[in-house]
């Protein structure tokens, strides 16, 4: 039998996420390996230092430069109404679920810099249920966190953004929900007065609650199968019956472990629901 060989790049690579782990308590060990590999070159040049190695050794003594570095980790590709067909059939097959909860309890996983979290809260408005939900929007990055909270986004993609809403199924004029100054628009503070945003780590971290909704969007795609599994199996365990679980448009839970707990509710768009 053949044996394999590591290079000693992967063995570099291998020891730079375990320092992260046990300096940090960051987990990017499952992540997938080219993305990431890519992601630590770009640091390290930024850094100006040569190797995998080198940066092993400046991150263990600066943590600015961990805080830089989970910027470069995190996923942040991000849109309001990112996928209209998505927002569609969230309208159509998610909100009539929701109607029937007296409280709903919604978590916006690896919610980047909050586009999603502001597209979900106006579907919400203007179906009449936001007085009557929760959101928890998470996600790794803490600096994506704080510019999520602040709702501004850079003026020059409101067109797009525009185009989406429209196409989800919009019902008002898309620029009542934010004001536009100079090159940037901010959205109405009223539109997170219910979300609560923090720090959460889908690799190491527990559920904190059980939810009757859980976004996680384009995020799984960045992840290793075992990863995959273990947050897919997080989730699974972190909504109530009957609850509903949205992904990306290259995401699934078909080969999943908890494949069998759920059932789709508008499979082309990726919306699942939990068995009792």
């Amino acid at each position: 039998m053949a044996v394999q060989v590591e290079t000693s790049e992967s063995i570099e690579l291998a020891l730079l996420l375990e320092a992260i782990h046990r300096r940090y308590g960051f987990d990017f060990r499952d992540y997938s390996a080219d993305p990431l590999r890519r992601r630590l070159h770009r640091r390290a040049r930024a850094e100006h230092v040569e190797s995998l190695s080198e940066l092993q050794g400046l991150l263990l003594r600066d943590p600015g430069c961990m805080e830089r570095l989970l910027g470069d980790l995190s996923v942040n590709v991000t849109a309001m109404f990112r996928d209209p067909s998505f927002f569609a059939a969230l309208r159509r097959t998610v909100v009539p679920i929701l109607r029937m909860r007296r409280f709903a309890r919604i978590w916006c996983a690896g919610c980047s810099t909050g586009e999603e979290v502001y597209s979900l809260a106006i579907v919400l408005r203007e179906e009449g249920l936001y007085d009557r939900v929760r959101i928890y929007a998470t996600d790794l990055n803490e600096y994506a966190l704080e510019a999520a909270a602040a709702g501004v986004v850079p003026l020059g993609r409101m067109q797009e953004y525009t185009d989406n809403y429209i196409r989800s199924g919009g019902r008002r004029e898309f620029s009542a929900y934010y004001v536009a100054a100079y090159d940037a628009a901010r959205f109405n503070r009223d539109l997170i007065g219910n979300v609560v945003f923090a720090q959460h780590n889908l690799a190491s971290d527990r559920a904190f609650a059980e939810f009757d909704l859980i976004f996680c969007r384009n995020v799984l795609i960045y992840f290793e199968t075992g990863l995959q599994n273990r947050v897919t199996e997080l989730f699974c365990d972190s909504l109530r019956p009957f609850g509903v679980l949205g992904l990306g448009s290259r995401e699934t839970i078909a080969h999943s472990p908890v494949a069998g707990r759920f059932a789709p509710l508008a499979p082309r768009d990726r919306i699942y629901r939990k068995a009792a």
